[in-house]
């Protein structure tokens, strides 16, 4: 539950910022009467989500077992590489996300109502999509019934209530620090999804080595007593996962936090420092 309240929590969180700078932007510049077609947008972006999530749930179920192998694994593989992007994004841009989104909106205004919804449905929309199937892909993972949508949805509620505490002014974060830990924590969390996804792969027949095991602990670490089902839930972790998986665990999981932490590469974009206060605070 923890590894999908933290995709809940950090996804959302991104998305309510966004919501708040563009509402505050629009609020401060005395142009309220534009707000509605903010929110239509926003109400088009979520409605779209969840629709997105409802197909990829029941429309799987239609599938024979090798094809929902197949797309369980894909989608994960697909997942793990936009949330990947998106921690990387994240770490480069927290600081100037609110200037940057200033600048499309001041565009939007100048284009019309149409502009204002498509500013805010893609702001918003592209999140939405990320987490609802980086949700989905980490339940089939977790194969632990609704723990995993409570666990997601409690992290999105969370993520409402700090954007109105940010938005009111209550509260202030440093953003940078905040969207890097949580991006690193989110790099462990999808290298158990794409070794997941590997295994769907396997079982679809899609790759070989399904029986090849790497290890089996289950004697030590039972999946279904406690520790296993907590260590499932956070990160993924299996107790008889096959050498390819290890092997695909190992190769994304270590140089991914190496370049993240700029350990490789010349060391991480380092934004130039933000004026009082913009790191701190959406609104």
């Amino acid at each position: 539950m923890f590894a999908n309240y933290l995709i809940g929590l950090r996804e959302g969180l991104e998305a309510s910022l966004v919501v708040c700078i563009l509402i505050a932007y629009l609020v401060k510049t005395g142009r309220k009467d534009r707000l509605p077609p903010v929110w239509a947008g926003v109400g088009v972006a979520v409605a779209l989500s969840l629709a997105f999530g409802a197909v990829l749930q029941f429309g799987s179920t239609q599938l024979s077992f090798e094809a929902q192998e197949a797309l369980g694994g894909t989608l994960s593989i697909i997942a793990v590489a936009l949330v990947t992007w998106m921690v990387f994004w994240m770490r480069r841009t927290a600081r100037h996300l609110k200037s940057e989104l200033h600048g499309k909106l001041d565009a939007a205004l100048a284009m019309g109502t149409g502009a204002l919804v498509a500013t805010a449905f893609l702001a918003v929309g592209r999140e939405g999509l990320e987490t609802a199937l980086f949700i989905w892909t980490a339940v089939q993972a977790t194969e632990d019934g609704y723990n995993p949508i409570i666990g997601a949805a409690l992290g999105l509620l969370t993520a409402v209530v700090l954007g109105w505490l940010f938005y009111r002014g209550a509260l202030k974060i440093n953003l940078a620090k905040f969207f890097t830990w949580t991006g690193a924590m989110l790099v462990v969390v999808a290298a158990g999804v794409l070794a997941y996804g590997v295994h769907d792969l396997q079982e679809a027949g899609w790759l070989g080595g399904l029986h090849d095991f790497a290890f089996d602990i289950s004697s030590t670490i039972p999946k279904d007593s406690w520790y296993g089902t907590l260590l499932k839930g956070v990160f993924n972790f299996q107790p008889d996962p096959t050498v390819l998986q290890v092997v695909v665990w190992l190769a994304y999981l270590v140089p991914t936090l190496a370049f993240f932490f700029g350990l490789l590469g010349g060391g991480p974009a380092k934004p130039v420092a933000p004026k009082a206060g913009e790191a701190e605070s959406a609104a």
